[in-house]
């Protein structure tokens, strides 16, 4: 893991593409503000988590259901 120390307005370039900048620092709160393509995926790390789990769980579902899913829209 790199460790980086950034002051308040100051940033971080990953790659050509990706800057993040330290907004505000608040208590033991920082805020970051991310400059990203629009085709870049960002989330908190448990909206990460949660979506990977949704996923796993759907890609699990039992061949009855996907069948009767299927069956239903055919109709």
């Amino acid at each position: 893991m790199l460790v980086l120390t950034r002051k308040l307005g100051e940033s971080i370039a990953i790659d050509d593409h990706i800057k993040i900048r330290v907004v505000q620092i608040k208590g033991k709160q920082v805020r970051l503000g991310i400059e990203a393509p629009s085709d870049t995926k960002i989330h908190r790390e448990e909206v990460y988590l949660a979506i990977q789990n949704q996923n796993t769980e759907s890609s699990q579902a039992d061949t009855k259901d996907t069948k009767a899913v299927a069956k239903l829209l055919k109709s």
